[in-house]
C-alpha cells in the first residue's frame, strides 16, 4: 500500500510524484483546508484567544477525498512550502486527518529536485509549534485589529472600509511621503561647466570652488552670470590629477524582497506578479531534457547563504562559459539582516541546477518565469564571479580664480559584469572615461555652459523602493510584502500613478485618522517590534498568547478612548477635483469612488445629479487613426493599458506609456518602451533613448 504525501498544489504534486514513483501517492490540499469563520471574530478573546477554525467553504468534497486517502495509505507524510504558513497548513491537516503532530510526519524541499526531494523525504520530523505559533499569532493579531477597527471606520467614515495590522503602517510611509513632498520647497541653483578637450577628446569638468577652496554653487543666473564673466579670457590647466585602482564586487543572490525589487525595477513586474512567477519556478515546469522540474530553492527566504555545493557548480560553469580568471578566487559571504536562526533555514533564492542556462530554459518555458529564471540565474551566478577591476582619475581644472573638477574610470577587467549588474530607480549618468592628462597640462575650452536647476522632492514610492523601506524597517516579511501592497491598492487607500504609489483622499483620511486615535497602530518600530515577538515565538522563547494578549491590551484601550474620543463624530472623506465641468448645469465635478470604482460626479450634489465616465487623456494622439486621444484604461485584472478613445472603431491598444515628446521623423506621439521611446505608427520605425530626466513611467 502506497504511502499518502500530502503538498498545497497540483504543479507541486505533479513534480513531486515524478521524483517518488509508484510507492508514495502524491496529492494535494489546495491551499489551506482551514481558517476562522468570515462571518464573525472567530477568536474566544476571555480564553486565551483560542481561535476557533472552521473548515473552509466549498472544500468539503476535497476534505473527504484527504480523509479517504489517509485511511487508506500506507501512513501520511505532510510536505506543504517550509515556511511558517506552510507548517499551519500541515498542522490543520494533521488535525483534521488525525495525524499525531508530535510524529516525525512533516517533511520539507528547499528545492524541487531529485536530489532536494530525497534530502527532504529522508529527514522526517514533527511538526515545529513554535513555527506554527508564530503564524497563529500574526493570524490572530491580525483578526483582531481587522474584526475590531473595520466597524470603528465604518461609523466613522464610510460603510465597507477595512483596517489592517502592517498594512496601515504601509499606508502611513505613503502618505507620510506625500506630505514631504507638498512642503517640500524647491531651492534654485545653477551648474556651471566647461566643456574641455585634450589631445583631441572632450569632456566635461563642473565648477566646484574658488581658488581659496570654499565650495561655489550659484544660487541664481546673476551668480551664474558673475561667474562666467570672471572665467573670461581664463586659462584651463590641469592642477591636482589623482590617480587610484577601484574595485565593484557583485551583489549577493536574491531573497524574497530584493527579487521583488529588481522585478520591479529590471522587469516592470508587481510585486504579487513576481512571486506568482517564482512560485511556478519553484514547483516545477517542464524542460525538455529534464522533464518536470523545480528550477528554483525556495523563493520565501531571509537568508543570503549559499550551499557549498552550488558555489562548485556555478564555478564549474563559469570557467567553461568564461575562462578560469573569471571565478571569484575566495568563498564569497554576506552577513544576513535577520538576526534568528530560523529565517536562516533556506539558502538565498538560486537555481536548483546551475548548469541549467536560461538560454537552454528558454526553449520549454516564455513569458514571466523565463525571464524571472534568467535574472535569477544570472543574479546568482554573477555571485560566484570575480570583482570588476577599474582604474580610475580625479581632477582639478584650474581656470583663473575658479576650479572646476571631473572624474572618470576605465574599466580593466570587468568581472560579474560581463554577466549581470543590478539595476538601479533614477539611475544617473556613469562617469566616463577621461582622455590622457597629465599636471600642468593646457586644454582647450569648448563650451562653457550654466544650466539652472531646481532641488527635488523626495520621490513617491515605487512598490520596488515601499518593500525596500518596509525590510529596512523590519515591517512583515518575506511572504507578506506582495499581500500588503495588493491589499492597500484593492481598497482605494493608495493608487499607481506611473508606477509611483500615491495615497488616495480616501487613505489619507484613513491614516489620519489611525494616527489620531491608534498611534501604536501606525507606529513602525512598534510594528517592527512586533515583527521581532514574532520572531521570538517561532524560536520557542516567547509565549504566542502571551504576545497576543500584551498587544491586545493596548489595543482595545485605545479603541475604547477613541469610541468615546469621537463620540457623535463623523469624518468626510474629501472630495478629489477634476478640470471637467458638469454637462447638465456647468459646475466643476468631483473624482469619486463608487462600487465600480472612481466616476465623475456634478459638486452640486444632490441638487445636481450629473455624472460621467472617468477617463485619464494621456495628452497623446492614436498613431493608428491619428484621430482618437490615447486614455489609460484598465484590464478586468486591474492592469494600465493605454488605448484610443474611438474604441471599437479603431482597436489600438498598448502597454507602453504615451510620453509628451513627439516623432522627429513624423511627429506622432512617441510611447516608452523599457529604455527607449519609439513611434509606433505603421512604417515610421523611429526610436530613441529616454532623455534623461523624463519621468514618464
Amino acid at each position: 500500500m502506497a504511502k499518502l504525501v500530502i503538498v498545497e498544489s497540483p504543479a507541486k504534486a505533479k513534480t513531486i510524484g515524478k521524483y517518488l514513483g509508484k510507492d508514495y501517492e502524491v496529492t494535494a490540499s489546495m491551499g489551506h483546508i482551514r481558517d476562522l469563520p468570515t462571518s464573525q471574530l472567530g477568536i474566544d478573546v476571555e480564553h486565551g484567544y483560542t481561535p476557533q477554525y472552521i473548515n473552509i467553504k466549498g472544500k468539503e468534497k476535497l476534505i473527504r477525498e484527504l480523509k479517504s486517502k489517509a485511511k487508506k495509505a500506507d501512513g501520511v507524510l505532510l510536505a506543504t512550502d517550509p515556511d511558517r504558513e506552510g507548517e499551519a497548513i500541515s498542522w490543520h491537516l494533521a488535525n483534521l486527518l488525525g495525524i499525531d503532530p508530535k510524529e516525525p510526519n512533516r517533511v520539507t524541499f528547499d528545492e524541487i529536485t531529485k536530489k532536494g526531494v530525497k534530502e527532504g523525504m529522508s529527514h522526517p520530523r514533527p511538526i515545529d509549534e513554535d513555527l506554527f505559533n508564530a503564524q497563529q499569532a500574526r493570524r490572530v493579531l491580525d483578526r483582531l485589529v481587522g474584526y475590531k477597527l473595520s466597524p470603528f471606520l465604518w461609523r466613522k467614515i464610510r460603510r465597507g472600509l477595512s483596517a489592517g495590522r502592517v498594512q496601515s503602517v504601509a499606508v502611513r510611509l505613503i502618505d507620510d511621503r506625500e506630505k514631504e513632498i507638498e512642503a517640500f520647497v524647491p531651492e534654485e541653483y545653477w551648474n556651471v561647466d566647461a566643456t574641455l578637450s585634450a589631445s583631441g577628446k572632450k569632456f566635461t569638468a563642473r565648477l566646484s570652488s574658488d581658488a581659496s577652496g570654499k565650495k561655489l554653487l550659484p544660487r541664481n543666473e546673476a551668480e551664474a552670470r558673475a561667474i562666467e564673466q570672471g572665467l573670461q579670457g581664463a586659462v584651463y590647466t590641469v592642477g591636482e590629477l589623482k590617480r587610484g585602482k577601484r574595485t565593484k564586487q557583485p551583489t549577493p543572490a536574491f531573497i524574497t524582497s530584493t527579487l521583488q525589487q529588481e522585478a520591479s525595477r529590471r522587469l516592470g513586474f508587481t510585486a504579487t506578479r513576481t512571486m506568482r512567477a517564482a512560485q511556478t519556478l519553484y514547483e516545477g515546469v517542464d524542460i525538455a531534457g529534464h522533464g518536470t522540474v523545480g528550477l528554483i530553492t525556495y523563493m520565501r527566504t531571509d537568508s543570503l547563504r549559499i550551499s557549498d555545493e552550488a558555489v562548485a557548480a556555478a564555478k564549474e560553469y563559469i570557467a567553461g562559459a568564461y575562462g578560469e580568471q573569471y571565478i571569484c578566487p575566495y568563498k564569497r559571504t554576506w552577513k544576513t539582516r535577520s538576526a534568528t536562526a530560523a529565517q536562516d533555514a533556506h539558502e538565498a533564492i538560486r537555481p536548483s541546477m546551475p548548469s541549467l542556462t536560461p538560454d537552454e530554459v528558454d526553449k520549454s518555458i516564455t513569458g514571466d518565469t523565463a525571464k524571472l529564471y534568467r535574472m535569477i540565474w544570472s543574479r546568482f551566478m554573477a555571485s560566484q564571479m570575480a570583482d570588476c577591476q577599474m582604474d580610475t582619475v580625479s581632477v582639478t581644472v584650474y581656470a583663473g580664480d575658479y576650479r572646476f573638477k571631473a572624474s572618470g574610470f576605465t574599466v580593466t577587467f570587468d568581472g560579474f559584469t560581463a554577466l549581470y549588474e543590478e539595476a538601479v530607480e533614477d539611475k544617473e549618468k556613469k562617469e566616463t572615461a577621461l582622455p590622457p592628462l597629465e599636471q600642468g597640462q593646457e586644454l582647450n575650452l569648448v563650451q562653457l555652459k550654466s544650466e539652472q536647476k531646481f532641488t527635488q522632492p523626495p520621490a513617491r514610492y515605487t512598490e520596488a523602493s515601499l518593500i525596500k523601506a518596509l525590510e529596512e524597517n523590519g515591517i512583515g516579511r518575506p511572504s507578506t510584502y506582495a499581500p500588503i501592497i495588493t491589499t492597500i491598492i484593492d481598497r482605494g487607500y493608495v493608487e499607481r500613478d506611473q508606477k509611483k504609489l500615491k495615497p488616495t483622499p480616501l487613505g489619507r483620511t484613513v491614516d489620519s485618522l489611525m494616527l489620531e486615535q491608534f498611534p501604536r497602530i501606525v507606529d513602525v518600530d512598534f510594528s517592527a517590534q512586533m515583527e521581532k515577538n514574532l520572531d521570538k515565538i517561532e524560536s520557542g522563547k516567547a509565549d504566542w498568547r502571551q504576545t497576543v494578549d500584551e498587544f491586545y491590551k493596548g489595543f482595545d484601550a485605545s479603541l475604547q478612548a477613541a469610541e468615546k474620543n469621537m463620540e457623535g463624530k463623523k469624518i468626510k472623506v474629501p472630495d478629489e477635483p477634476s478640470s471637467e465641468v458638469c454637462p447638465l448645469c456647468g459646475k466643476p465635478m468631483v473624482i469619486k469612488v463608487g462600487k465600480y470604482g472612481k466616476f465623475l460626479a456634478c459638486s452640486g450634489f444632490p441638487e445636481c445629479r450629473g455624472t460621467k465616465r472617468l477617463v485619464k487623456d494621456t495628452g497623446g494622439i492614436c498613431p493608428k487613426c491619428g484621430k482618437g486621444r490615447m486614455l489609460e484604461r484598465k484590464s478586468a485584472r486591474g492592469r494600465i493599458y493605454y488605448g484610443c478613445e474611438r474604441y471599437p472603431d479603431c482597436d489600438f491598444m498598448t502597454w507602453d506609456v504615451p510620453v509628451p515628446t513627439k516623432c522627429e521623423k513624423c511627429g506622432a506621439t512617441l510611447f516608452r518602451h523599457g529604455s527607449k521611446l519609439y513611434c509606433a505608427k505603421e512604417g515610421c520605425g523611429f526610436e530613441m533613448p529616454v532623455p534623461k530626466g523624463n519621468g514618464n513611467g
